[in-house]
């Protein structure tokens, strides 16, 4: 597996996926013009994953920020690691750290978490 990188933009996040480290990371701000073709190597870089198996995968979101539109592909992503949790390929953990002061993004971490059935753990910091 390639490692993926999309570097942060002021609309983006940065997207680090490292197959070595078994880390994915989102850190930022999403608000892409385009979500699906800003979120689509991403998506790609799960199926190979699923398609890879033997490992204990770590996500780990620290975002500042999304939209509206940045929400649907966020629970896209959620819900395809549920599929390669439970169907075993791998086992995944999610870590959504947030700005303890911001409550509507622990909401949000909140709803994610009722969603999916992955390890879920929120952290305020």
């Amino acid at each position: 597996m390639e490692k993926l990188f999309i570097a942060k933009t002021d609309d983006t996040p940065e997207i680090d996926f490292c197959p070595d480290a078994k880390e994915m990371k989102i850190t930022g701000r999403s608000l892409p013009e385009d979500v699906t073709t800003f979120y689509a190597p991403v998506l790609d870089w799960l199926d190979v994953l699923e398609e890879t198996p033997g490992g204990h995968y770590k996500l780990i979101v620290n975002l500042e920020y999304f939209n509206t539109a940045s929400s649907k592909l966020i629970l896209d992503i959620l819900m395809r690691l549920e599929d390669i949790h439970t169907g075993g390929s791998n086992t995944i953990e999610i870590i959504w750290n947030y700005d303890k002061r911001d409550t509507d993004m622990e909401e949000a971490a909140e709803e994610y978490s009722e969603l999916v059935e992955v390890p879920f753990t929120i952290e305020g910091i």
